[in-house]
């Protein structure tokens, strides 16, 4: 009876939490449409800023490969005002560095992107500063620098 009881218990809790990430994504889309919207708009009307230009930045440090510590790989998110810019990426090892560019559109990566790619992408829309930590939700960072 009580493993029932948990059981439904649990699902309640899932499907709020699924309704939940449904509204906050529906919304965020909605903002990301506004702000493209009024973005094309003022540079119809000539705007004074010029929204091609890189205005956003983020770097995400991170190790990627066992045999190197100390965060030495990095990816670079470089955004104008349309979302559009390019993630760049150095991968280091012990014996040599790999360094990729991957260009973005619309906020997304025309080819597919890495998670820290993602996460520096991500961070560079948002404003959250010059450098972020991988997996560190972005909504718990104050607004400026990031660690």
């Amino acid at each position: 009876m009580m493993v029932t009881i948990w059981v439904i218990v649990g699902m309640l809790a899932g499907a709020t939490g699924i309704a939940i990430g449904h509204f906050a994504l529906r919304e965020a889309r909605a903002a990301v449409e506004e702000f493209t919207r009024a973005a094309s708009r003022q540079a119809a009307e000539g705007a004074k800023a010029d929204l091609r230009a890189i205005r956003d930045v983020a770097v995400c440090r991170y190790d990627a490969l066992e045999e190197m510590t100390g965060r030495l790989s990095f990816s670079v998110a470089m955004i104008n005002g349309l979302g559009d810019g390019i993630v760049l990426t150095s991968i280091n090892g012990r014996s040599e560095t790999r360094t990729y560019v991957r260009p973005v559109r619309g906020g997304r990566g025309v080819q597919p992107l890495s998670p820290e790619e993602e996460h520096a992408v991500r961070a560079a829309r948002l404003g959250l500063g010059p450098e972020v930590t991988p997996g560190a939700p972005p909504a718990t960072h104050a607004a400026g620098a990031v660690t």
